[in-house]
C-alpha cells in the first residue's frame, strides 16, 4: 500500500477546506436565500387574513386604517377590519350562546361564557368604531375595495364540539380551544359572504380574482346588521351600562342613513326592505334598554 507523503496531507486538507468553504459560500449566497416576504403593512394583513391570522391582521392595519390624512390603504384597512370584526362577533356571540346553554347543566361553563362575552364586547366596539371610519355622520362611498384573499382554511358549516357543549356535555380545554377557533373561521368566511352578497362559493370565486368592488349602500347595510348583533351583546342581560347597546344602534342607523342616501338616486327594492328591517330591529333593541 502506498503511503502519503508528509508534504502530500497538508495539500489535501487544504484543498478539503477549499472545498468546504466554497460549499458555504454558495449556501449563503443569494441563490439560495429564502424569498423575502411582503415588507408594506397591509400586504403582511393580507397575508395574514389569509392565513387566518385575525388578531395579526388586525393590528398591522391599526395605524392604516387611522391614518390622518388617509393613505393609499387606509379605505381598503377599514373595509377589512369591519369583516374581520364581524366574524370574530358572531363566532365569539355563537360560542357564548352555547355555553349560556351548556350551563344549565355544567356551571363550568358560566365562567367561560363570561370570558367569551369580554370578547365579544371587544369585538362589537371595534366594529362599531370602524364603521364609523367608514361611514362617518352617515355618508360612505359609493364604492367600496375588498383586498382580500378567501382564507386558506375555511371555517366549518357548524361547530360540533358547540352542540356537545349545548347538551350540557363538559368538553375539555383543547376542545374549547378548537370549538372557539372554528366559530371564528365560520364567523370570518360567512361575514365574506354576506359582505359580497352571496354564499362562501360565491365569495371564494370573487376574490380568486383580486380584489372585489363592493356597493356602497350594501356595505352600509352590511355593517348595521352586524352592529345590531354587537347592540345585543351589550343588552340588559349581559352589560349594566345602557351607554354601550345605544352607541351600537347610533353607529347602525349611521350606517343606514348613508346607505338611503345612496338609494335615493338608484332606488333598489331589496335594499329598502333591508334598510326598513334593520330599522325596525334597532327600534326594538332601544325599546329593551330604555
Amino acid at each position: 500500500m502506498q503511503v502519503l507523503s508528509h508534504s502530500f496531507l497538508p495539500r489535501v486538507c487544504l484543498f478539503c477546506l477549499m472545498i468546504v468553504a466554497g460549499m458555504v459560500l454558495l449556501s449563503c449566497g443569494p441563490g439560495t436565500q429564502a424569498p423575502a416576504g411582503p415588507t408594506n403593512p397591509y400586504d403582511r394583513a393580507k397575508e395574514a387574513f389569509k392565513g387566518g391570522e385575525w388578531d395579526k391582521a388586525v393590528d398591522l392595519t391599526e395605524k392604516l386604517a387611522i391614518a390622518t390624512p388617509p393613505v393609499d390603504s387606509t379605505d381598503r384597512a377599514r373595509v377589512m377590519r369591519a369583516v374581520i370584526f364581524t366574524g370574530q362577533l358572531r363566532g365569539a356571540k355563537e360560542v357564548a350562546e352555547a355555553y349560556g346553554k351548556g350551563a344549565q347543566k355544567q356551571s363550568g361553563y358560566r365562567r367561560l361564557q363570561h370570558d367569551i362575552l369580554v370578547s365579544a364586547a371587544k369585538a362589537a366596539l371595534s366594529l362599531a368604531g370602524t364603521a364609523q371610519q367608514i361611514a362617518p355622520d352617515g355618508v360612505i362611498s359609493k364604492e367600496l375595495i375588498l383586498d382580500v384573499s378567501y382564507p386558506t382554511i375555511e371555517g366549518p358549516p357548524e361547530v360540533k364540539e358547540l352542540a356537545t357543549v349545548q347538551d350540557g356535555t363538559w368538553i375539555e380545554s383543547d376542545q374549547q380551544d378548537t370549538a372557539l377557533a372554528n366559530a371564528y373561521r365560520k364567523g370570518v368566511d360567512d361575514a365574506l359572504a354576506n359582505a359580497l352578497g352571496g354564499d362562501r362559493a360565491k365569495a371564494r370565486q370573487a376574490l380568486a380574482g383580486g380584489p372585489a368592488k363592493l356597493e356602497g349602500a350594501s356595505f352600509a347595510i352590511f355593517l348595521a346588521s352586524g352592529l345590531t348583533e354587537a347592540a345585543v351583546v351589550f343588552d340588559h342581560h349581559h352589560s349594566l351600562d345602557p351607554a354601550k347597546p345605544r352607541a351600537m344602534c347610533d353607529e347602525g342607523e349611521a350606517s343606514l342613513k348613508a346607505a338611503s342616501a345612496i338609494l335615493k338616486d338608484s332606488p333598489d327594492k331589496d335594499l329598502q326592505k333591508q334598510i326598513k328591517q334593520l330599522q325596525d330591529k334597532f327600534k326594538t333593541i332601544r325599546k329593551s334598554i330604555a
